[in-house]
């Protein structure tokens, strides 16, 4: 019995291990900030665990951890909670580092796509970062959502319109986005 909820936290503590920088750098993309973003992941973290046996079955855990992600910082957005996307002094942040062949790592300026990011409403925000940032299917990003895919081409199209039409943006979302 002791072997199997050993085995349970040993392939927990793997698969958290595997994803922590991918679920950092969504959260980061959600919340804004560093710390809250933290907060965010442990949050998730820790309520996967209390379910692993379920979401380790699952056909892809990521995306059912995603989906707790998601509504965790939705629930958090619904209590009116503010959010800053990027702090006044980033002295104190981590920067995220970017995967390789991520195109929106190649914009000259990351600060101004992430300051755009922050004037965005939140579920156009979810919508942009899940499409384009974290490359999800719209199929995915509705289920990490919970939405329909309708919903998501729309808050996706919303955003990225949004983000064009901040100067100096638009070269950077048209060459870094889907058509």
């Amino acid at each position: 019995m002791g072997d199997g909820k050993q085995a349970r936290n040993e392939e927990f503590q793997s698969f958290m291990v595997g994803r922590w920088p991918r679920l950092m750098r969504t959260a980061f993309l959600l919340t804004g900030e560093q710390h809250a973003a933290e907060d965010l992941v442990q949050s998730t973290l820790e309520r996967v665990y209390v379910s692993w046996r379920r979401v380790g079955a699952a056909d892809d855990p990521e995306a059912y951890v995603r989906r707790v992600m998601i509504n965790l910082h939705a629930r958090k957005h619904r209590r009116r909670l503010k959010e800053f996307l990027a702090p006044k002094d980033d002295s104190g942040l981590v920067h995220e580092i970017a995967d390789t062949g991520d195109r929106i790592a190649q914009a000259d300026d990351r600060g101004a796509l992430l300051t755009a990011l922050a004037q965005l409403p939140v579920r156009q925000r979810e919508a942009v970062v899940l499409r384009y940032w974290e490359d999800l299917t719209e199929t995915q990003a509705a289920e990490a959502m919970g939405c329909s895919v309708g919903t998501v081409k729309s808050n996706a199209a919303k955003g990225i319109a949004k983000l064009r039409a901040i100067p100096g943006l638009a070269e950077t979302v048209t060459h870094g986005g889907r058509k």
